[in-house]
């Protein structure tokens, strides 16, 4: 797992966190580790599967739509360009 240091880190700001790490009952480091975490992924995050599948159900489609297309697509490889 990776670590990090936090330098420079000012007194008041060190006694708040441990002050809401007491709050939620854990340690300073796992509440840090919990800022970080809610920080760089929020809950209200775009997840780009869950909005398709969203789109898809809002259009109507169905799995049966979804199998129609598949004997559409062509299968047999590209040929590769030629540049002479």
């Amino acid at each position: 797992m990776p670590a990090v240091t936090i330098r420079n880190l000012s007194e008041a700001t060190h006694r708040a966190l441990k002050v809401r790490a007491a709050q939620h009952g854990r340690s300073t480091e796992a509440e840090m580790r919990d800022i970080l975490e809610t920080a760089v992924r929020p809950d209200t995050r775009l997840r780009l599967g869950t909005a398709l599948a969203e789109r898809s159900r809002r259009l109507g489609l169905t799995n049966e739509d979804i199998d129609g297309l598949s004997p559409a697509r062509e299968r047999t490889p590209a040929e590769p360009m030629s540049f002479e």
